[in-house]
C-alpha cells in the first residue's frame, strides 16, 4: 500500500518559521497561551511533569508557568515522531501546532502514549471556520489572476470532526470545545 502524499511541506513550513523567527510577531501565540492557562487553572490538579509540543514551546512555557497553571515543562518540538518518553507525563499541551500535522490522529496517539494513566492532554488549534475571509479572499484573487485555483490554506476540522479524532486516537474522556 503507498502512503498518501503530505498535505504540509515540513522542510517549506521549516523555512516559513525560520523566517519568521528573524522578526517574530507572537501575539496570538502569546493569546493562545494565555487562554490554555485559564483553562488549566479551573483544572483542580496540579501538574508536575507537563510537556509542552510547538515551534513556540518556549513562549507556552513562559506564559504557562507564569500564570502559575504549571511549573518547569519538558518542551519539545512539532515533529512527526514526538520526542516523549511513554507515561512520562502528566499533561501535554499541543501548542498551535496540530493543524500542520500531516498524521493529526498519528500526533495525538502519540500524546495519549506519553501520558500517565490518569494525564490530561490540551490541545489548542484552528478548526472551523479559522481564516474563512483570507480562504475566500486568496480565492477570488487567484482564480482573477490566473484563472485557476490552488489550496492555499490549510483545510480545517469542525469541532465534531476534532472530537472524532480524539476518540480515533484512543483518548478515554475527550473533549472538543471551541473559544
Amino acid at each position: 500500500m503507498t502512503r498518501p502524499p503530505d498535505l504540509v511541506d515540513r522542510a517549506a513550513l521549516a523555512a516559513m518559521r525560520r523566517r519568521a523567527a528573524r522578526n517574530p510577531a507572537d501575539f496570538l501565540q502569546r493569546e493562545a497561551a494565555l487562554d490554555a492557562s485559564e483553562r488549566l487553572l479551573e483544572v483542580n490538579r496540579t501538574f508536575t511533569r507537563p510537556a509542552i509540543i510547538g515551534p513556540m514551546a518556549a513562549l507556552w512555557s513562559e506564559v504557562l508557568t507564569g500564570s502559575g497553571a504549571i511549573g518547569t515543562a519538558l518542551l519539545r518540538a512539532d515533529d512527526d515522531v514526538l520526542d516523549l518518553e511513554p507515561g512520562a507525563h502528566d499533561l501535554i499541551v499541543h501548542g498551535l501546532c496540530l493543524h500542520w500535522s500531516n498524521d493529526p490522529v498519528g500526533q495525538l496517539v502519540q500524546v495519549r502514549r506519553a501520558l500517565e494513566p490518569d494525564g490530561l492532554a490540551l490541545a489548542v488549534l484552528f478548526g472551523g471556520q479559522s481564516l474563512a475571509e483570507l480562504r475566500s479572499v486568496l480565492a477570488t484573487a487567484e482564480a482573477e489572476v490566473t484563472g485557476g485555483l490552488s489550496p492555499r490554506v490549510l483545510p480545517m476540522g469542525e469541532i465534531r470532526d476534532l472530537g472524532a479524532l480524539l476518540q480515533r486516537a484512543g483518548f478515554a474522556l475527550p473533549v472538543a470545545d471551541t473559544r
